[in-house]
């Protein structure tokens, strides 16, 4: 079947991402009212007294409508800063992903390159390069599922050991050198590959990294254009946007993050450096817009079934493509998250697109640990208000 002349109704009105992960549902009727919706300030204080969180901000929706918000903690590290807004903006990290993927096959849709095309075909400086072993038989698939078998750019230094360290490879406190994305593609080039292509997932920011250059090369545009043009404007997300100039950061009041120097001290890493985070983790927005794009996502109003199961489909050795809870009332929900210094942000929604959870808490060191813990209980407390 060709994409080329599939036109999705949202996509005709608009002429137009830790580790991610995706579900697609069908659209239910609206038959039965949903559930009641417990209290997201209570729920955001809570977050916020969990071990290394300095702030939470988060908000839920019903069938689109906001049904509750709220923050809790500081915006600063010790209590400073007063409150985060309630409608504040943050990182969302590898939920980015998510949104660089639907980009990807909006425009296999449009028949500029297809799902089974070749990355050293559409990408021939990775091959002069060097850059990429075995491009020649890596497909836009694999990257987008994480089975290509191209190692992370991000993984953590060794330790003189040789064992895994917790740092990421680069210098977390670089806000200001601007990366491009061969560079580093360059950083994962001397570490093993994680296994034949479409054998096995292994998740990698190098795909993402990757597609998003394709991106690029193949319409012209940079990616946070095309992302505007294709997602945030189309499905009304206004207040998101991809930062790309380095040390660019979060619009507006917000929460910020710190992360450890090598004397153990939390430093800010508010400005962290857009030219790192890009296609792979780099999108900033509200609770309200990644509740909309999950929402549109998961109702199949941005890509049709086809080129939507490539994401949700069932990954090599059985494993699902996609992250799944049990919440204390009996629900099915579904979990997109994106980690990195500073932050943890989740957005929990129904299988059916009509309920969505966001949150974002801001850290003070590098365990992410109890924050998660406390969003999951949050979870509990705004969609199992009863329990």
């Amino acid at each position: 079947m060709s994409y080329r002349n599939v036109r999705p109704p949202l996509r005709k009105a608009g002429l137009a991402a830790g580790a991610v992960m995706l579900v697609m549902a069908q659209a239910g009727p609206a038959i039965a009212a949903p559930k009641p919706v417990g209290n997201v300030q209570k729920a955001m204080e809570e977050v916020a007294k969990a071990p290394g969180v300095v702030g939470a901000v988060g908000g839920a929706y019903v069938d689109g409508k906001a049904v509750g918000s709220g923050s809790g903690g500081s915006r600063l590290l010790d209590g400073k800063g007063g409150r985060i807004p309630a409608n504040a903006r943050f990182r969302i990290g590898s939920q980015t992903k998510q949104m660089v993927a639907t980009v990807v096959l909006q425009l296999v849709e449009d028949g500029r390159f297809g799902v089974d095309d070749k990355l050293g075909d559409l990408l021939p400086v990775v091959v002069e390069q060097d850059l990429v072993e075995r491009a020649d038989e890596i497909t836009v698939r694999q990257l987008l599922r994480h089975t290509s078998g191209i190692p992370d750019w991000y993984a953590a230094k060794p330790n003189p050991d040789g064992s895994e360290g917790e740092d990421p490879s680069f210098d977390v406190f670089d806000f200001t050198t601007r990366y491009r994305p061969l560079d580093l593609v360059q950083w994962s080039r001397d570490r093993p590959r994680t296994g034949e292509p479409g054998e096995k997932w292994s998740y990698s920011n190098t795909n993402y990294t990757l597609l998003g250059m394709i991106v690029e090369r193949s319409t012209g545009h940079g990616l946070a254009a095309e992302l505007h043009r294709r997602l945030f404007g189309p499905v009304g997300m206004a207040r998101t946007y991809l930062p790309v100039k380095p040390p660019e950061g979060i619009k507006g009041p917000h929460g910020h993050g710190y992360y450890p120097d090598a004397g153990g001290r939390p430093r800010d890493v508010d400005r962290f450096n857009a030219s790192i985070a890009g296609s792979a983790g780099g999108v900033v927005s509200t609770a309200h817009d990644v509740s909309a794009f999950q929402r549109a996502f998961t109702q199949g109003r941005l890509l049709p079934p086809e080129l939507q199961r490539v994401l949700t489909d069932r990954l090599p050795g059985g494993l699902e493509s996609f992250g799944k809870t049990r919440s204390a009332c009996g629900d099915d929900l579904y979990i997109a998250g994106g980690t990195g210094p500073g932050f943890l942000a989740m957005t929990f929604y129904s299988a059916d697109g009509r309920r969505q959870f966001a949150v974002s808490a801001t850290l003070s060191g590098k365990d992410t640990a109890g924050a998660g813990q406390a969003m999951g209980k949050a979870m509990e407390t705004v969609f199992c208000p009863s329990s």
